[in-house]
């Protein structure tokens, strides 16, 4: 006995496929707008990556260039730091060191050739009346100044009329100074003049020939003539002249 069978595929309305068919366009549309946008958000994260590489490699360039000055800087700080630990000590010690300046500076012009004698002492005495009146900066700019002053004869070529002696003894001369090599005299007539040794501390008498000189020294120091060699005795021993310009 033989059984048959017939299957017979259902029917599906056409309406039913062209839903389908839209349905899967419609996911197929969904899946390739996700595909584009995860496309573009891994774009969007390749070109952030790269700026923060450009980012990393400008910042390592910097630090490279900072870093010689950073040093620098704290080299500074820590000397300024040396500086303020050690202000206080300095501050306290600056009044003993004017002093002692002041003291070398009276020893300095009594010592010395008394040429101008009484000028160089009123100003070491102006120093020492008023050194308390004045601020540590001007403290320092008034003794600097008359040290300068001071050296400052070491190199000059000087004359004036001046007195000597003291008393019925007192007279009126001419004054020649070669810095600090030679200090002389002449008498208005020009008849009597001395040169002063610092060694023994008192003036000698000079020739005529040297006066002669002194003549030609005090036209030359007031403009008159054109400077010469002029030959004359000196007033103190050359060790001496360069230990008081140093």
């Amino acid at each position: 006995m033989a059984l048959s069978l017939l299957v017979v595929a259902p029917v599906i309305p056409a309406e039913t496929l062209l839903d389908e068919a839209g349905s899967a366009q419609r996911s197929q549309a969904e899946l390739q707008a996700r595909i584009d946008a995860a496309d573009e958000e891994t774009r969007a994260m390749l070109e952030e990556l790269r700026e923060l590489e450009r980012a990393e490699r400008r910042l390592a360039r910097e630090n490279a260039e900072l870093v010689p000055r950073l040093e620098h800087q704290a080299e500074t700080l820590d000397r300024r730091e040396v500086a303020l630990d050690t202000l206080e000590e300095t501050r306290e010690a600056l009044p003993v060191l004017q002093e002692r300046l002041i003291e070398r500076l009276a020893q300095w012009v009594d010592n010395d050739m008394p040429f101008l004698r009484e000028q160089r002492q009123a100003r070491v005495a102006s120093l020492r009346s008023h050194i308390g009146e004045l601020s540590t900066a001007e403290r320092w700019e008034r003794i600097v100044e008359a040290w300068r002053t001071e050296l400052e004869y070491g190199r000059e070529v000087d004359t004036w009329r001046g007195y000597l002696g003291d008393g019925e003894s007192r007279r009126e001369v001419d004054y020649l100074r070669l810095g600090r090599v030679g200090f002389y005299y002449l008498t208005p007539d020009g008849r009597a003049g001395r040169v002063w040794q610092a060694d023994a501390g008192s003036w000698a008498p000079l020739g005529e020939a040297e006066r002669r000189e002194v003549r030609n020294g005090l036209r030359i120091a007031r403009d008159r003539r054109s400077p010469e060699l002029l030959t004359l005795p000196i007033s103190q021993p050359l060790e001496r002249i360069g230990e008081g310009d140093t």
